[in-house]
């Protein structure tokens, strides 16, 4: 049995029974004004945070979602589409696609603005999409791609950023460590399904991101997810693993390389007007500029004393010089 069949058992009987433990996140649920999440949605949140952010989803996108778990998110994207088929499911799992119908219908009685109509599942395999190429606006997965490893998370990257549509956004919620993984337990088939052992440094991550395309990425939280400890896990140090959201956008390359966001910010304190690096970015007194990784190593070689710049933060909401 490969690991991918593993993990399909595993949410298997997490469908059939709902595993409230399965993925803990301390992600709030997002409230929106006559949104209400039926209590088993929210007990088949297997994520490990969210990737619904209402300034991805204007102008009525069309939304793909890979995994649906119990279907929470997709409702909560379907919030900002409200067309029919303006949501597409895939999942590889037949009783995680029926329970997430079923859980629709519970939610079209409680939202008098939802129509199950406005989500469309499909059976499908990440690592081959049955979307059409640049046909969506908005892809997004949750806790999913951190269980491929690494040649499989290079397909379901390519992939996602096959069906996005030109400046399309990709959003992911996966974990990461900086510590190192035991070989045996990157290799245990069970730990990887349950989304404990599959975790890259957030570099490695975001390299493997932008090595399939995409221009621009934006971290955009980093929180404690689990630890590892010897005591549990065959492991001589405890392993600290946090949970990161994520996202890329499918826009140009740049050709000194692309723009990661990673929450970092500069303040210019001289005597100016402004202080400008001649290569699009401008700096005005006092006046804090989000800016990528590029520009913010470039300004701090300037070894200026009026320029200061931040270390990483990992929470980027735009705004930013790029």
């Amino acid at each position: 049995m490969s690991y991918l069949e593993t993990t399909k058992d595993i949410y298997k009987k997490a469908a059939e029974t709902p595993d409230v433990g399965l993925c803990c996140t301390t992600t709030p649920v997002w409230a929106f004004p006559g949104l209400e999440i039926p209590k088993i949605m929210q007990q088949m949140n297997y994520g490990c945070g969210s990737t619904v952010h209402p300034r991805d989803l204007v102008n009525n996108p069309k939304i793909l979602y890979v995994g649906v778990g119990g279907g929470m998110e997709l409702l909560q994207f379907s919030y900002f589409s409200r067309q029919p088929e303006g949501v597409i499911g895939v999942d590889v799992v037949d009783e995680m696609l029926a329970a997430s119908a079923r859980n629709f219908e519970e939610a079209a009685e409680s939202n008098a603005w939802f129509d199950p109509s406005f989500v469309t599942l499909k059976k499908g395999d990440a690592l081959s999409l049955p979307v059409e190429d640049e046909s969506v606006d908005v892809a997004a997965q949750n806790c999913l791609f951190n269980i491929f490893h690494e040649e499989d998370l290079k397909k379901a990257l390519k992939e996602m950023y096959r069906v996005l549509k030109p400046r399309g956004r990709l959003v992911l919620s996966d974990p990461v460590s900086e510590d190192e993984m035991p070989e045996s337990l990157k290799q245990d088939e069970q730990l990887r399904g349950l989304c404990l052992s599959g975790a890259l440094p957030l570099k490695d991550y975001i390299k493997m991101i932008t090595d399939i395309g995409f221009g621009t990425v934006e971290v955009r939280a980093k929180r404690p997810y689990r630890i590892l400890t010897p005591t549990q896990y065959d492991t001589p140090e405890s392993i600290y693993i946090e949970s990161v959201e994520v996202c890329a956008i499918k826009d140009p390359m740049p050709a000194d390389g692309p723009c990661v966001f990673t929450g970092r910010t500069a303040i210019y304190t001289g005597k100016d007007e402004c202080f400008d690096d001649h290569n699009g970015h401008i700096l005005l007194p006092n006046q804090p500029l989000a800016v990528c990784d590029k520009t913010a190593g470039n300004l701090e070689a300037l070894n200026s004393p009026d320029i200061w710049v931040s270390p990483s933060t990992y929470f980027y909401d735009g705004g930013g010089c790029c």
